[in-house]
């Protein structure tokens, strides 16, 4: 696994280029961790994710931030796999592909390949949620791939939004690369100003987390 054999842009954008295919699945294959910071994740994202990630690269880590506004179900099934003590609150049935790849989620986040995070504004200079949009892939060679941009959702394959990421390789630009990789130790350690950064369960049992509006449209 190598990421400076990969031939990378300074750029991907939507409408020449397939970011999935052209830039995250190269990436995510020759790399050993994956750290990334977005708005919200998804379930189905965080699914395809996972699965995709460790058919390619089975040992790798994933280190995830998000903003703490979920979709009613997201927020219900991931309260029950993110909870360490908690896994029995929830029943797979391996029949069914949404179950295996919950599962799949379950096992990966109680070995400790995934990690999940949650951000909260803690100032008024700041207003709304955590919108931060960074990724960092990194290999077994200590080379690192930094992009900024992209959707808020991970990996997501549904995604039709028109999106744009910048590029940047520790082997053509390492100062841009450490300041990137430096800007996410801080937020995982919380030592980030204005934003207060908590695992998951923690967000979770103290009441942190948050619907987000998108329950008044699919709310039966």
């Amino acid at each position: 696994m190598d990421l400076r054999s990969l031939k990378l842009k300074e750029q991907y954008r939507s409408d020449n280029d397939n970011i999935i295919a052209d830039f995250f699945i190269p990436c995510l294959s020759n790399c050993i961790q994956f750290d990334r910071a977005i708005e919200y994740v998804t379930l189905q994202g965080l699914s395809t994710l996972t699965l995709g990630f460790h058919n390619s690269t089975p040992s790798a880590r994933i280190r995830m931030i998000t903003g703490h506004q979920f979709t009613i179900s997201d927020l219900n099934t991931l309260s029950k796999i993110f909870i360490k003590n908690g896994n029995s609150r929830i029943n797979f049935n391996p029949e069914l592909i949404r179950d295996v790849k919950l599962e799949i989620i379950r096992k990966l986040f109680t070995s400790g390949n995934l990690m999940l995070k949650v951000a909260i504004p803690s100032s008024e200079e700041v207003d709304g949620t955590f919108a931060e949009k960074v990724g960092i892939f990194q290999d077994a060679n200590g080379d690192a791939v930094a992009f900024s941009g992209s959707s808020n959702v991970s990996f997501d394959r549904q995604n039709k939004n028109y999106e744009s990421i910048d590029v940047f390789t520790s082997w053509n630009d390492k100062t841009r690369v450490d300041i990137k990789k430096q800007d996410f130790e801080n937020l995982w350690s919380n030592e980030t100003k204005s934003v207060s950064v908590y695992d998951f369960e923690y967000a979770e049992k103290h009441n942190l987390l948050k619907y987000s509006s998108e329950w008044a449209v699919n709310f039966n």
